[in-house]
């Protein structure tokens, strides 16, 4: 896997065997294609990347240009792996900010939000259930996690046929990308 563009384009991205499920180059770069339709450029976006696996989807907004890129995973094995990959980039031109929470999603959502994100990826293991994603999205509404405009993409295994979006959101669209479906959804405009 590689940085697929911005300024450490080619950038190799390395995994962690058996610790992670890596989402697809076709999807990374299918759903990159659709947030540059919906912000335009990546300057002064607020990325967060939830089960972060490898860090290939934080890492890629940093490298497109985003402000502020949080990424959340509780596998130390991937931890290093997301580690060693920002390492790697860092004598590109990176102008964002970077960071690591080494944590469960869960905890790191029990805390009140220090930044509002305009792009939350929520991508936890396959066997998650339906509820535990309900719960995050739930807790990233209550916290305070979304910008007005934010844009949420959950990836699921393609056997889910949809995601129950909570009160709070409108799901907008879903791709299918083989064995994974990203489903996009933004906070639901009150009043």
């Amino acid at each position: 896997m590689r940085i697929i563009a911005g300024a450490a384009k080619g950038r190799n991205i390395s995994a962690v065997a058996g610790a992670t499920r890596p989402t697809s180059d076709r999807a990374r770069e299918a759903l990159f294609s659709s947030l540059a339709s919906e912000f335009g450029d990546f300057d002064g976006l607020n990325v967060l990347d939830l089960y972060a696996g490898t860090g290939a989807i934080a890492l890629e907004a940093l490298s497109r240009g985003a402000s502020v890129v949080h990424a959340v995973e509780k596998d130390e094995h991937a931890q290093k792996a997301i580690n060693s990959n920002y390492d790697s980039m860092k004598s590109a031109d990176i102008k964002g900010s970077f960071r690591l929470f080494g944590m469960g999603v869960h905890r790191f959502l029990e805390d009140p939000a220090q930044n509002k994100y305009h792009f939350i990826y929520i991508d936890p293991p396959y066997e998650i259930e339906d509820v535990d994603v309900i719960q995050t999205l739930i807790q990233l509404e209550n916290g305070g996690y979304l910008h007005p405009d934010a844009l949420i993409a959950v990836e699921r295994n393609s056997r889910v046929k949809e995601i129950s979006w909570p009160i709070g959101y409108e799901a907008l669209r879903s791709k299918n990308y083989g064995q994974a479906t990203i489903f996009y959804g933004i906070p639901a405009q009150n009043g």
